[in-house]
């Protein structure tokens, strides 16, 4: 006779049992659900003209159909949207965003910030990454932050325990010290602080300042060891942070890291901010620069154009603090300088007392006139002219990032630096710099997946594909502008609520 102990037993194993068979069918039919976008007009992000009157099956995380609405069959179970007189495109690709606390130098933006809110790093990395879906940017690359945070919400998005977009990131910027360093920020280690000793090596994870000095076998241990640790790019200071920009790694060096990088198939890039250190990255085999176009305020030269279009190294543009209402602020912002350097002119010629003496002006007196009358601001602008007429890849790369907390602010946070709003801002401002709607967003999405070492995956509205989708309730290509009406935003066959992002604020409102 069996007892009521075993019984038991027997019992709830039986209910474990059917409990796991009914969640793996819910699992299967979810994996299975099919959605059916018809009647829209498709921008693939090939830079082909649109599709009209297109409908666009997906099942489960896939695009399975693409095809003019009249032949294509749309699935009984599936969920149907009208897509009459939308427009959809591809979600899109951020190169280059700061999701996490990275701290910002001894009186820079975000001490107070990181001090406070430290324990809760993950939480404002995961707040930072809902943002950017928000706006439509469906997948983002982290190129410098905190390696314990991007690394949690990374994988709690990719195993569908959290909602976010798509993150890959590269952690430390190899060869950089922590925020409190010289390379990051001309701050000397002497007399740190421990918090600000133990932020460094939580930045850093043994890949700072420390690289630089290595022998390159030395390196090349040292980058594996990195590598390691599951960062999904290595980006490489080519040049100090500061300016003037000091080159860092040899060209051997460099070889060794991109080297390593690409055994594990992984992208190798830069931060580089000098003609010579940036060509030197290039010469090196990188596969993308984040900002080119800044360049220590000398104009491209067509050589380093010829180099970057001919190795088809990806440029990461900084647009969004060049164009749009950045440039407006620029504009005026340099009229108010102008009317001051003449004010004082004039004052200066005035007779008094003393005698007049004539000198020159000093070099650091014309590089602080310059950097008044914005001078880097408008070298930047046209060196992004130049690289996109100049043929070379471009992708959106907008440096968002964190900053202050609310109430550590003294005034609000320019929109087009904020998550999403920042991305969108770009987007926008690459047509400002001459290219068409239909190239600013193969920029955004194609070209983006190609620095994500991923055109086999997302990046074009393509059958197989990742369904990242965005339908919109204008034509981006009569007006880029447009690519704010958003009506729908997927993400892996998921349909995105914006109105619940981010799902617990700290920071951003809903």
């Amino acid at each position: 006779m069996i007892s009521k102990g075993v019984q038991h037993l027997f019992l709830s194993m039986f209910l474990t049992l059917l409990l796991t068979v009914a969640s793996s069918a819910d699992n299967e039919q979810q994996i299975n659900q099919a959605t059916a976008i018809v009647g829209a007009t498709v921008i693939d992000g090939n830079g082909g003209p649109p599709l009209t009157d297109t409908t666009i099956v997906i099942v489960g995380k896939h695009i399975e159909a693409i095809g003019p609405a009249s032949t294509v069959e749309v699935p009984a179970d599936a969920a149907v949207i009208d897509g009459v007189g939308k427009f959809i495109t591809p979600g899109f690709i951020d190169t280059n965003v700061h999701i996490s606390l990275y701290g910002g130098g001894r009186g820079g933006p975000g001490k107070e910030t990181a001090i406070a809110y430290w324990n809760r790093n993950d939480e404002l990395t995961l707040e930072m990454a809902q943002m950017h879906l928000k706006y439509g940017v469906t997948t983002i690359r982290d190129s410098y932050g905190t390696y314990p945070a991007l690394k949690k919400v990374r994988d709690m998005v990719t195993q569908g325990e959290v909602i976010g977009p798509r993150l890959l990131f590269a952690g430390n910027i190899v060869g950089w010290g922590g925020p409190y360093s010289i390379t990051f920020s001309v701050v000397r280690e002497q007399n740190l602080s421990l918090w600000e000793e133990q932020y460094n090596d939580a930045i850093t994870q043994g890949s700072g300042e420390e690289l630089m000095d290595m022998y390159p076998e030395e390196l090349r241990v040292a980058i594996n060891k990195y590598l390691d640790k599951g960062v999904d790019f290595i980006k490489y200071g080519g040049t100090s942070h500061f300016s003037p920009p000091l080159i860092g790694f040899s060209p051997a060096a460099q070889k060794v890291i991109v080297e390593e990088t690409h055994k594990r198939g992984l992208v190798a890039e830069t931060h580089a901010t000098n003609p010579e250190g940036l060509r030197l990255t290039v010469e090196a085999g990188i596969d993308l620069i984040q900002h080119p176009e800044v360049l220590a305020n000398r104009e491209f030269s067509n050589d380093l154009i010829r180099q970057i279009r001919e190795r088809k190294t990806i440029c990461s543009m900084l647009v969004n603090t060049i164009t749009g209402e950045a440039w407006a602020q620029h504009l005026k912002d340099k009229a108010a300088a102008e009317k001051k350097l003449a004010e004082n002119k004039i004052e200066a010629a005035k007779p008094g007392l003393r005698r007049h003496v004539k000198r020159e002006k000093t070099s650091a007196e014309r590089r602080r006139e310059q950097r008044e009358l914005g001078l880097g601001t408008e070298m930047r602008r046209r060196n992004a002219k130049k690289l996109i007429d100049g043929g070379c890849i471009v992708t959106v790369g907008t440096d968002n990032y964190l900053g202050r907390a609310p109430e550590y602010s003294r005034e609000s946070k320019h929109l087009w630096q904020e998550p999403g709003s920042g991305t969108i801002a770009a987007i926008e401002g690459l047509v400002e710099l001459g290219m068409t709607p239909s190239q600013a967003i193969v920029a955004a999405t194609k070209n983006g997946a190609m620095a994500c070492k991923a055109s086999d995956k997302y990046g074009t509205i393509t059958v197989g594909k990742l369904a990242d989708l965005l339908v919109l309730a204008g034509d981006p290509l009569a007006n880029i502008s447009n690519i704010r009406k958003l009506s729908v935003i997927m993400k892996e066959g998921q349909i995105i609520d914006q109105g619940k992002l981010p799902t617990k604020p700290l920071i951003f409102k809903r």
